[in-house]
């Protein structure tokens, strides 16, 4: 159960569509002890008016349907309940929603890419969205989620993955440094259906992404991969969740991300159970981090529960220091100066995650933009 006093069965019972339901987060609760509250700007305590504007804008492969739908639409909500109370907030304050559905058997001949573009317009105001994305059986699809651009942000996203079927989504957070964005991912597995994701987070004041995986039959199998660079007063945070409660799934979680400046602060909270009914689960979690200077700190926190005897595999493991001086006195003695040194640990460190992203132009911006970082 790592840190919490609760098993993580407990501590992620509460779920409702209704803010009510949710109290104002202090910060001494267990799902936000590490958030700084004072910077969300209003989206936890429903002083953030409805004013401010995130463009979505999708380049969509031809195989598949986009929709833009009211809140009465009956596909919406139907693979999550929201967890906390900016995810209600965002499910109580979206006007329109985005539906991206993959039809029965397609294959897309290219990535479908969205484009969300805050334009923050209005002092105070804030912006609130939703995105549904439905694969159908035995369909393929890739997705590329790009934020950029100022906004005070919350929102929801599902996937939702068929009977066999297949969903790579990349997430990127490449905002602007006044950048507020809360976001919770809901991905629903059915029998034999295959997920993979891969977040970059890099801009922002303050992200925090709350990705989770759960399974409506058995042979789900979810791999969720992760980098982040966090820079002098930055706050990135991912919380992530894994609920086993089908036989004979499959879950694996990776990620890593490196740290520089005064109070650059990262946390990374891995949640995994595996419930009663959940026997032949196999899974595992890891989270790792550098810090590449003094005033920088990483939280890292795996969690895992475990309610039956008979799984496959099922471990954790985290790790946060500074760099190996042996690895940076190895490249000097070969005559590479420090700082290329330096930054040929760092960009391997990482880009053994990056080169998991298939999209080769994709792949190249977030080296490139891993690059910048490390130069400054």
């Amino acid at each position: 159960m790592g840190l919490n006093e609760k098993p993580l069965s407990t501590l992620h019972e509460k779920s409702s569509f209704d803010l009510a339901d949710f109290d104002v987060p202090t910060g001494r609760e267990e799902a936000w002890r590490f958030t700084p509250l004072s910077r969300l700007k209003g989206l936890h305590n429903g002083k953030a008016e409805p004013a401010g504007h995130v463009r979505v804008d999708v380049e969509a492969a031809p195989e598949v349907t986009v929709e833009t739908v009211g809140r009465d639409d009956a596909r919406l909500g139907t693979s999550f309940v929201p967890s906390d109370r900016v995810s209600a907030q965002a499910w109580t304050s979206f006007e329109k929603a985005t539906v991206i559905t993959v039809p029965r058997e397609a294959v897309t001949s290219r990535p479908t890419v969205l484009t969300l573009t805050g334009e923050q317009a209005v002092a105070g105001g804030a912006a609130y969205g939703h995105i549904v994305v439905k694969v159908e059986p035995l369909a393929e699809a890739v997705l590329v989620l790009d934020h950029k651009g100022s906004a005070v942000y919350a929102d929801n996203i599902e996937f939702v993955v068929g009977e066999g079927a297949s969903l790579k989504v990349v997430s990127l957070q490449d905002w602007n440094d006044d950048a507020v964005h809360v976001s919770a991912h809901h991905a629903q597995l059915a029998k034999d259906a295959t997920f993979r994701s891969f977040v970059v987070t890099l801009g922002g004041d303050l992200v925090r992404l709350s990705p989770s995986v759960s399974y409506t039959a058995a042979g789900g199998d979810a791999d969720m991969s992760g980098v982040y660079f966090v820079d002098a007063g930055q706050h990135l945070e991912h919380r992530l969740l894994v609920d086993h409660s089908q036989p004979n799934c499959k879950s694996n979680v990776d990620y890593r991300g490196a740290l520089q400046g005064e109070e650059a602060h990262a946390v990374w909270i891995g949640d995994v159970i595996i419930r009663v009914e959940a026997e032949g689960t196999d899974t595992y979690e890891l989270n790792r981090n550098l810090i590449l200077t003094d005033g920088a700190r990483a939280d890292s926190v795996p969690n895992l529960e475990i309610l039956t005897g008979e799984v496959a595999g099922a471990g954790h493991a985290s790790a946060s220091g500074r760099l190996d001086d042996e690895h940076i006195f190895y490249l000097q003695a070969r005559g590479i100066p420090h700082d290329e040194a330096r930054r040929l640990v760092v960009r391997g460190f990482l880009g053994q995650l990056v080169e998991k992203i298939e999209i080769e132009e994709i792949r190249e911006r977030v080296m490139n933009a891993l690059e910048a970082e490390l130069a400054r």
